[in-house]
């Protein structure tokens, strides 16, 4: 597996900060078909401080090319 850096958790989805999605390309996750990227925290400026839950595809390739076409 290749280490990303994780998308800016204000770029994100509610979705997708809740794990529900996957954090590069938005595909919907499913149990035992995703990695659990583990919890982090967010301290946006100004706010409270709290914790978001990133998962992603499995399958990169398959992610990667899903990623580029949301690009287009």
């Amino acid at each position: 597996m290749t280490v990303r850096d994780l998308p800016p958790v204000s770029n994100l989805t509610e979705r997708q900060q809740r794990g529900w999605s996957c954090v590069w390309c938005d595909a919907t996750l499913a149990v035992g078909e995703d990695m659990d990227l583990g919890e982090k925290r967010a301290r946006p400026e100004g706010g409270a401080a709290y914790s978001w839950f990133p998962r992603a595809c499995s399958d990169t390739a398959t992610c990667a090319g899903r990623e580029r076409g949301r690009a287009s």
